[in-house]
């Protein structure tokens, strides 16, 4: 992919700057910035399919407040270069442990040796707290938005602690979860495993109703505007458990991604009122994403459903995130709990610090687009609360 002019000044909020910075773990990424360089810095880490544009609303406030905020199009994503799209190639890139490794070698690039808070939504999350989990000297605190993190992998056999020797283990049988939801009245598949496909970049990318569309349905089901959003625990890993999980999770077994949003396409009139993402916003995520496919974003979910990099996360078993930690969400974000327990596990395990917790009403799974004003809030309140000790 040949390298593009910054994002253009006229799709950026006031105080917003877009540049490159080359030499970033063999990337040329492309950041948003506010605020001035040499202040405390915030470091925003988008999930999927977003880019370092979904931060645009909270960004000129953070700076306000007196931070340097830097977000950028994560190895994959947008303007940044230097990835491949090759479903065939190489995926060790696109593992979390080297994710951490290019945001690390942002902050060197731009002279930072630590940052106030890594703030990560969706799988920027999971991106977030490794880093705090790796790094803590560097990531000082830690904002988790819409993905709770459960912890590191543990050693097998699962579970054991961490002095029982390693030997050759009887394979335990595990129930086919593909299986069992394929098998349900109304057959369904796990979306994860539907992104992890050969056809779904294409399938997304060249929509039969165009792109356009389909990321505005997309978005549309995943936010607070779709009325069916009603989330609550899951009791367990099982098909009948994750079936009751919207379709844009656990899909119609005959449908790609594109079909099963299609039915809650919003009218013409939910879309002209709609202020968090009105028509001029979305078509700059339509614009990045004809041009550069989804496939980049695409391979992270490769990366968790194949579990070829979870040995080397294992390093990292028993070990938990020690920095002062938050986890900011909508209050209709399914994402919370669309794997069961991790809520919990993130609360009462992973995290040693969590000292701030929000659920935030009128907001579903794009709490920073959708409720800006009070997902800033609550983030600086965590950010005083915690310098305060």
């Amino acid at each position: 992919m040949s390298e593009l002019p910054p994002l253009e000044a006229a799709v950026l909020p006031p105080g917003i700057r877009s540049r490159y910075v080359p030499d970033i773990n063999g990337l040329t990424m492309h950041v948003l910035e506010a605020g001035e360089p040499g202040r405390p810095c915030l470091l925003l880490l988008h999930g999927f399919p977003e880019l370092a544009y979904s931060w645009r609303k909270v960004m000129p406030a953070l700076a306000a407040a007196g931070y340097h905020v830097v977000a950028p199009d994560q190895r994959g994503y947008g303007r940044t270069t230097g990835w491949s799209a090759d479903y065939d190639g190489d995926l060790a890139p696109f593992r979390l442990l080297n994710l951490v490794r290019d945001a690390m070698g942002l902050l060197a690039a731009l002279g930072l040796r630590q940052v106030e808070a890594v703030v990560g939504h969706d799988f920027g999350a999971s991106v977030a707290a490794w880093c705090a989990l790796v790094r803590p000297d560097v990531f000082r605190r830690l904002a988790l938005m819409s993905a709770p993190f459960g912890g590191p992998p543990a050693l097998p056999p699962l579970g054991a602690p961490l002095g029982v020797p390693l030997g050759p283990q009887k394979p335990v049988p595990k129930p086919d979860i593909h299986a069992a939801l394929a098998a349900l009245d109304r057959p369904r598949k796990h979306y994860q495993w539907y992104y992890s496909t050969r056809p779904a970049n294409a399938e997304m990318q060249h929509a039969p109703q165009g792109l356009h569309a389909f990321l505005r349905a997309y978005y549309h089901v995943k936010s607070a505007d779709w009325a069916a959003n009603a989330p609550h625990p899951l009791p367990g890993w099982t098909a009948a458990a994750l079936a009751e999980l919207p379709g844009y999770y656990i899909m119609d077994l005959d449908r790609d991604m594109a079909a099963q949003v299609a039915p809650e396409m919003p009218t013409p009139a939910e879309i002209a009122a709609n202020a968090w993402l009105p028509e001029a916003e979305l078509a700059v995520y339509a614009a990045e994403y004809a041009r550069t496919g989804f496939q980049g974003g695409l391979q992270w979910y490769r990366c968790r459903t194949t579990g070829r990099f979870e040995a080397e996360q294992q390093l990292f078993a028993g070990r938990r995130i020690e920095v002062p930690a938050a986890f900011i969400s909508g209050a209709s974000d399914w994402g919370i709990h669309q794997t069961p327990g991790v809520l919990t596990r993130m609360q009462e395990e992973a995290c040693t610090r969590m000292i701030r917790f929000h659920l935030i009403p009128g907001a579903g799974h794009w709490v920073q687009q959708e409720q800006p004003a009070a997902m800033t809030r609550h983030l600086l309140e965590f950010l005083k609360a915690s310098a305060a000790g």
